[in-house]
């Protein structure tokens, strides 16, 4: 943990990963005057996952990398990119839209790192073979500058995992856990899509297809 900060919060439905890029639509007044705070500022501001009634604790800042459209009426389309995970400390609801202090939140050193280079190319193994039986686009390569205890965000960015899963990976600071937590969710993921296909295969011979399920 470094730093003491204070920056404007978003609370959403959904987990935003470091790297991870988030296009998203601006249209409530508070959101609208936060996001052109942080634009005039060159500012980030938090999303921290929202669900039954409540927020997060660790979340993640996000920094607006275009602005897609703008609207008449000041509604924005924009896109983001997750950077840095932080702790909320305190919540200050004096302005329209939530702040908070946090605390950054940085990774452990964990020695040695050939464990975490075998860990990351046995993730990215996976998620290759995800992305084949899904029969998707989404690269499992990582992008240039990208260390191997960044390769479960990377991952994670995939729209199978759900927010409840970003959520258990973004608060691990261990990143052989982190890696180790991505490894078993898409062996999970991997098991269950074959098994559908199994399934559609042998409906599909008796001529009674129907919908897939998502995994």
């Amino acid at each position: 943990m470094r730093s003491i900060n204070e920056i404007p919060l978003f609370p959403l439905g959904l987990v935003l990963l470091p790297h991870m890029a988030l296009p998203l639509h601006i249209f409530e007044e508070r959101y609208k005057l936060m996001i052109q705070e942080c634009l005039d500022q060159g500012m980030a501001f938090g999303i921290v996952y929202a669900r039954d009634s409540n927020i997060e604790r660790i979340g993640c800042t996000a920094r607006v990398t275009d602005v897609l459209k703008r609207y008449e009426d000041g509604r924005m389309d924009i896109l983001t990119k997750g950077e840095r995970r932080f702790l909320i400390t305190s919540l200050d609801e004096t302005r329209p839209y939530l702040q908070a202090a946090v605390r950054y939140l940085e990774d452990d050193t964990e020695p040695p790192e050939q464990d975490l280079l075998r860990l990351g190319a046995g993730a990215l193994a996976l998620f290759k073979e995800l992305n084949r039986l899904l029969g998707s686009a989404f690269t499992a390569d990582p992008s240039p500058g990208l260390d191997v205890a960044q390769v479960s965000f990377l991952v994670a960015g995939h729209e199978v995992f759900v927010p409840d899963e970003r959520q258990e990976l973004l608060v691990l600071t261990s990143p052989a856990s982190r890696l180790e937590k991505v490894i078993e969710l898409l062996r999970r993921k991997i098991e269950t899509l074959k098994a559908q296909q199994e399934i559609r295969r042998i409906i599909g011979g008796n001529g009674k297809a129907r919908d897939g399920v998502r995994v």
